[in-house]
């Protein structure tokens, strides 16, 4: 009879080598997944291909967890693209590929990819049935939308797309939006302020640097932080303010009109406003500094 041999020695296993951390806003990871560009870099026990999709909605929120009630943090635009990650019921997980910002979404508002010819340059724009001021309304796109525009109607008042027409005047070639980020952001003074919007509907203070800075082709990251961090040159103590610089407060950004007065979107007037860079400054009173950095972006 022969002899039972001895089961092997248990193996244990350890992660090794490289590793990274970076902002949980825009790694994208979570508990259970991860996308599969952080293999080898972060630990995740499934790792997923991004599936691209395109903002079919006017505009779409992104919130913190798959739930209409949990916080919004961003908002997808039409035609603005989104890395699916996962896909749970009626919610998208994922991030938006201008900014890598991390969220959930609804999937029915994604859609296929395409390529905009034109963005919403105006606060908002209509699209109707037809070319005709009397035609009905058939939706309703904020600043910062992008569009696929044809023809132009035969008045020259009206372009087509998106199975209707828009006025010409609201809408810009990309890459070809006039004025400067501070023209655009005036013309948004009194759109409503809300926490984690982006657009010409609804809007918070960094998603109005985003969004006037990124109609003139310049990327800017989401949150204050992030652009007080890694967007514009920091002016010297010495440098007076110009119209188009960013102000810093804590938790907070604004774009100066001109060298004493501050447009931003606050909790103050919930909106967008332009007041006295002095006034803005007193409500930060209570931090040790009111005003983190000034700085420049070369537009």
């Amino acid at each position: 009879m022969g002899s039972i041999s001895s089961p092997p020695p248990r193996q244990t296993f350890r992660l090794s080598g490289h590793s990274i951390e970076g902002d949980a806003r825009t790694t994208p990871i979570r508990g259970d997944l991860a996308d599969i560009k952080l293999a080898g870099k972060l630990f995740a026990p499934h790792y997923a291909v991004p599936m691209l999709r395109t903002g079919i909605a006017p505009v779409t929120e992104i919130h913190a967890e798959p739930h209409v009630t949990s916080q919004p943090v961003s908002a997808l635009m039409h035609g603005e693209e989104f890395a699916v990650l996962d896909i749970a019921g009626e919610w998208a997980w994922g991030y938006c590929l201008h900014d890598d910002y991390l969220g959930y979404l609804r999937f029915a508002e994604l859609g296929d990819d395409f390529t905009a010819t034109h963005i919403v340059s105006a606060p908002a724009s209509l699209l109707v049935a037809g070319p005709s001021i009397k035609d009905p309304v058939l939706a309703r796109y904020p600043m910062g939308a992008r569009i696929i525009c044809g023809e132009i109607s035969e008045c020259g008042k009206f372009i087509a797309c998106e199975n209707g027409w828009m006025p010409v005047t609201h809408l810009s070639e990309i890459g070809k939006v006039a004025g400067t980020p501070a023209d655009l952001a005036e013309s948004l003074i009194g759109t409503p302020y809300s926490w984690g919007g982006r657009s010409g509907d609804a809007i918070d203070c960094s998603g109005l640097v985003q969004l006037v800075f990124g109609l003139k082709g310049i990327s800017a990251p989401r949150d204050a932080d992030m652009q007080q961090a890694d967007f514009g040159v920091e002016l010297g103590e010495g440098d007076a303010l110009q119209r188009g610089d960013l102000v810093f407060f804590p938790g907070h950004v604004g774009i100066m009109a001109d060298g004493e007065n501050l447009i931003h979107a606050n909790a103050a007037a919930m909106a967008v406003s332009v007041e006295p860079l002095a006034d803005a400054a007193a409500r930060f009173a209570e931090h040790d500094v009111a005003i983190l950095a000034r700085k420049r972006v070369v537009v």
